[in-house]
């Protein structure tokens, strides 16, 4: 009888397990991409990861759960580190257009995600919109700190961006995006 698996060996069998996950989903796609790969790209066996997650939609939105706080994470850390409230708002753009530049970027993986799985997964679903009212809070945060009452604006602008660099391949959309949103604040 095999010995039982240690907390510590599941934390990093779930780790290694999500980081091929979001290697994978981000690269291929959800629909397109099979269990065998996440089998070979993580080294675990199937049994395994099916212990850890039942079905790869349970695999899908914990990943999907794991990238958001990392990206919102990233993403406030680099904003919250500019004193100015109207850069603040600016530096979102410009942390965009770091994110747009990085190699392999194929847009948002939680838009990406509600594409192909949106219609037919409820807890992907409820995972994207999750994301987008945390994206669009944080947002009107910054915004609203910068006295101006254009939210919806510059997060349709920030949106906008990043679906157009997804689709593109150039973070160009993110200066664009920038320079709209100062337009939107007005002159500090």
């Amino acid at each position: 009888m095999p010995a039982p698996i240690s907390e510590e060996q599941s934390r990093l069998d779930r780790a290694a397990l999500l980081d091929a996950a979001e290697r994978l989903f981000c690269e291929r796609g959800f629909q397109a991409l099979g269990m065998d790969e996440v089998r070979a790209a993580s080294g675990l066996p199937l049994k395994r990861i099916y212990r850890l997650f039942a079905a790869k939609e349970d695999l899908a939105v914990a990943m999907l759960k794991r990238r958001d706080r990392r990206w919102r994470g990233s993403l406030a850390a680099h904003v919250e580190q500019v004193p100015d409230p109207r850069e603040r708002v600016l530096a979102v753009f410009d942390w965009l257009a770091e994110w747009f530049a990085e190699p392999g970027f194929r847009g948002c993986v939680r838009v990406n995600a509600h594409g192909e799985l949106g219609s037919s997964s409820e807890a992907v679903l409820a995972e994207v919109r999750s994301h987008k009212r945390a994206f669009h809070d944080q947002i009107a945060v910054w915004v609203h700190a910068a006295g101006a009452p254009v939210a919806e604006p510059v997060l349709l602008l920030a949106e906008g961006a990043i679906v157009t660099a997804g689709i593109t391949g150039d973070p160009a959309p993110a200066r664009h995006a920038r320079a709209a949103a100062a337009t939107l604040l007005g002159t500090p």
